[in-house]
């Protein structure tokens, strides 16, 4: 399983010749290894190869709208790159792959400076603070709890599926509606406070899920009130020095 890469744009955009690195020599490298023993390669690929989608929701036969030299490149374009390379050693060597687009994920145990938008919220909220919120706020993503995503993940990898396949939860929110929400589950007084939207900021995210269920069986179970409060309760323990106890489940826990 190759995990290995910033999914931060804090972190990608501070190291981005050792994210492009990872993307591609590393991907070579594992992908070797797995030629080299026989063993099933699963690559953990993500919904940025879509960029800033034109197609809505997103299908995997969808090539994407990705600009090559931007902020977010250095994390776009090693993702697409290890999708190529994996599906190459796939056809020229006979590796069994298999790759995963991941969408947003969240849940407990998230850093809480890593500068995504359900942290950042969540930090704001509990201390009361305003709720930075990029450009007017319309802008869309589908958040998928973790307990979802490794299930997922788990099942493309006990499978013989090549993909590319989509996991995420196709329930789609602005950002002006999750700060709203992250807000009122953290029974917060935070204002609202819009800041300048990110370059290449993508417009709208969400996954369509179909190959997912209908290949793996698979589809997500926790609704996004459920794990937003989850992730919150744990946010405020850890910021409280409480010692939280573990929230997911032993079936998809890895």
């Amino acid at each position: 399983m190759h995990f290995a890469s910033a999914a931060s744009p804090l972190d990608y955009q501070r190291y981005p010749i050792e994210t492009l690195k990872v993307g591609s020599i590393g991907t070579l490298h594992a992908l070797g290894l797995a030629r080299e023993k026989g063993a099933r390669f699963v690559l953990a690929s993500t919904s940025e190869v879509y960029g800033d989608p034109l197609e809505h929701p997103q299908r995997e036969t969808y090539w994407g709208n990705v600009n090559p030299i931007g902020p977010r490149s250095m994390y776009d374009e090693a993702k697409r790159f290890a999708e190529s390379l994996t599906t190459a050693y796939r056809n020229s060597h006979g590796v069994d792959t298999g790759i995963v687009r991941i969408f947003n994920t969240y849940g407990p145990r998230m850093r809480p400076h890593d500068g995504r938008a359900i942290p950042t919220f969540i930090n704001q909220a509990l201390a009361n603070e305003p709720i930075t919120v990029a450009g007017d706020g319309r802008q869309t993503r589908s958040i998928c709890h973790v307990d979802d995503t490794a299930a997922g993940i788990l099942a493309l990898v006990d499978s013989d599926v090549s993909g590319p396949v989509n996991i995420g939860n196709p329930t789609e929110v602005s950002m002006i509606e999750l700060a709203t929400i992250i807000r009122e589950l953290a029974e917060s007084s935070s204002p609202i406070r819009f800041v300048e939207r990110p370059v290449d900021d993508p417009a709208v995210r969400r996954p369509d899920t179909t190959l997912a269920e209908t290949l793996l069986g698979w589809r997500p179970k926790v609704d996004p009130i459920t794990g937003l409060r989850r992730t919150i309760r744990w946010f405020a323990e850890e910021a409280a020095g409480v010692e939280a106890k573990p929230t997911w489940s032993t079936s998809t826990a890895f």
